[in-house]
């Protein structure tokens, strides 16, 4: 069996060695593997020390973001012929001591399996950071009809199909997605508990508020590609719903009063109810095309 161990690496020249010496030393003996550090554009020595303890080294001509990098370690990992890829992280947050686990657990049939930080140990995570990615991991599993503690987790381990046949429209992250379109394509997705180590700031957002904009955008605009009935249905259904409390409002009015109670109302409740009815035939037009 063929284990890629990914990770995507960007200006970590300091914390880099360490992670690979400890996959090294919980790896031994144990798995044939191979490590894959794409490295997404740094300007320090991460390159040269990935190159140096052994790691096959791929990078980006100039800094491109956590997820167009993550679709570069897919591409890279097909191409190695994984047949389970172990994706982490650079900066030593996710202890490389669960990789075996990991690695089991797909063994055993499962196609993702998630290293929740959650159902583990966190050394540290702000409060609001913390609330989030509850929070958004509870919109996940209702999602996917899946228990997931941990959406935003990097640490996981999948199958070689789960890597072909996922394709991302992501622009901020990769984690969400690959949740919510593995369990649309019926893969099979369990967690591990996990130790996360304290470490430094992320770079990936600025605030915990832009953070959670983009994760809010990036789970809408999934919703919207994965079940778009649902997604315009609901919306056209809001539309409509709300048109017709106008709309009967406006009639009671006419019979309690003989007039409509001005046009604008008649006006918005036309609107709203035909604003409705033509977002939910968008909704099956965009199943149609889906299917």
């Amino acid at each position: 069996m063929n284990i890629v161990i990914s990770i995507p690496a960007y200006n970590e020249e300091k914390t880099l060695p360490r992670v690979l010496d400890e996959i090294k030393e919980v790896m031994k003996g144990n798995y044939t593997y191979k490590v894959l550090v794409l490295n997404d554009g740094s300007t320090d020595k991460t390159k040269d020390v990935a190159q140096k303890h052994g790691a096959i080294v791929i990078s980006n001509k100039k800094n491109r973001g956590l997820a167009e990098t993550f679709r570069a370690e897919m591409r890279e990992c097909i191409k190695l012929k994984a047949d389970i890829i172990v994706h982490t992280d650079a900066d030593g947050q996710y202890h490389p001591q669960h990789i075996p686990q990991l690695i089991e657990k797909v063994k055993e049939g499962y196609d993702l399996v998630l290293g929740s930080r959650f159902r583990g140990k966190i050394e540290k995570m702000p409060f609001m950071k913390r609330m989030g990615n509850r929070m958004f991991s509870r919109v996940i599993s209702k999602l996917t009809k899946t228990t997931i503690t941990d959406s935003t987790t990097g640490y996981r381990a999948f199958t070689r199909e789960v890597a072909e046949d996922i394709s991302y429209i992501n622009t901020f992250t990769y984690t969400q997605e690959q949740i919510i379109k593995a369990a649309k394509q019926g893969f099979k997705i369990t967690e591990i508990p996990i130790v996360a180590r304290k470490t430094r700031n992320s770079r990936l957002f600025k605030s915990s508020f832009q953070y959670a904009v983009k994760a809010w955008i990036n789970i809408l605009r999934i919703y919207r590609d994965y079940d778009p009935l649902k997604f315009f249905g609901y919306a056209g259904g809001l539309l409509f719903g709300t048109g017709v409390l106008i709309g009967i409002y406006v009639l009671i009015h006419v019979l309690l009063t003989g007039a409509a109670g001005g046009i604008p109302r008649v006006i918005l409740s036309a609107i709203l109810m035909l604003g409705g009815i033509q977002i939910t035939i968008f909704g099956f037009l965009a199943d149609m095309l889906r299917k």
